[in-house]
């Protein structure tokens, strides 16, 4: 286990980003610390965003995901690791007003294998694809044209 260096939470050795605040992780190319900034707090070598360069390409979409609302005037793109919620995530101000949507309650994940994911991050009111409830903490591969419900938000999936 490490130990995110923006949120302090533990978190799985392999991760590239946190699951809990979505921060992505650097690396130090020299002793492997996790930290933030240009340079290890550790060693003083140079952080890198991957423990290897195989990861990284890995981790880099080659399609965008993007969920919309038309009638809530939400479209937003969605990175690879990105948390939807009310207190986390780059895209909280668009759900701060909701109370039905969790803290922390869903995360997008894309692996090069299957594509774009979203994992229920065990929230209080669900996430849905196509009306099917999703298990909290696993990932369901989504395709262009689901409809995703977070809480009671309907979001239009677009793969691009």
């Amino acid at each position: 286990m490490i130990i995110c260096p923006n949120c302090k939470e533990e978190i799985d050795d392999d991760s590239l980003y946190c699951d809990q605040c979505g921060q992505m992780l650097l690396f130090c190319e020299t002793c492997g610390h996790v930290g933030i900034g240009k340079r290890c707090t550790n060693c003083g070598g140079f952080m890198g965003s991957s423990k290897s360069s195989d990861e990284e390409l890995k981790s880099i979409p080659l399609s965008d995901l993007v969920l919309s609302n038309a009638q809530q005037g939400i479209s937003m793109s969605v990175s690879n690791g990105d948390i939807i919620g009310r207190r986390v995530g780059v895209h909280k101000h668009l759900f701060e007003n909701n109370m039905y949507i969790s803290g922390q309650h869903a995360q997008f994940v894309y692996s090069s294998s299957d594509g774009w994911g979203v994992v229920d991050k065990n929230s209080s009111n669900g996430t849905m694809v196509n009306g099917n409830k999703l298990l909290p903490d696993k990932i369901h591969i989504l395709k262009d044209g689901d409809l995703l419900m977070i809480a009671n938000l309907k979001l239009q999936v677009s793969i691009v």
